[in-house]
């Protein structure tokens, strides 16, 4: 599975991106899909999960409210809306997949994902 993450860029704090990760499995729809952000130096910090057909999603309690998760499996694309970013948002974005089903706080760790994409910088400054 190869996952190719975009949409990133430099944006003001209050601002908006939508981030696209676009996988090249057919059976798209076989795999729980999750979104994580990294600093330099620190590890890598979970944002989102979403389960294989939608049905239960997941958030960092530093993004709800403000980050949405969400699917479209005819396109075999996750996405993550981002509203209202702070400057503490900025990071490299990693989207990843697991096979299977997995819900509860299992999906807040790294080590579950299988695959991972190749990241895409989101920087929040004025």
């Amino acid at each position: 599975v190869q996952l190719q993450a975009s949409g990133g860029g430099l944006v003001q704090p209050g601002g908006s991106l939508r981030l696209s990760c676009a996988s090249s499995e057919g059976t798209f729809t076989a795999y729980s899909m999750g979104w994580f952000r990294q600093v330099s130096g620190k590890e890598r910090e979970f944002i989102s999960h979403i389960t294989r057909f939608g049905g239960s999603t997941y958030y960092a309690d530093s993004v709800k409210e403000r980050f949405t998760i969400s699917r479209d499996n005819a396109k075999n694309t996750a996405y993550l809306q981002m509203n209202n970013l702070k400057p503490e948002d900025t990071a490299v974005y990693f989207c990843a997949a697991v096979k299977g089903l997995y819900t509860g706080s299992i999906v807040r760790d790294a080590g579950l994902y299988d695959y991972w994409g190749q990241g895409t910088q989101v920087t929040v400054s004025s």
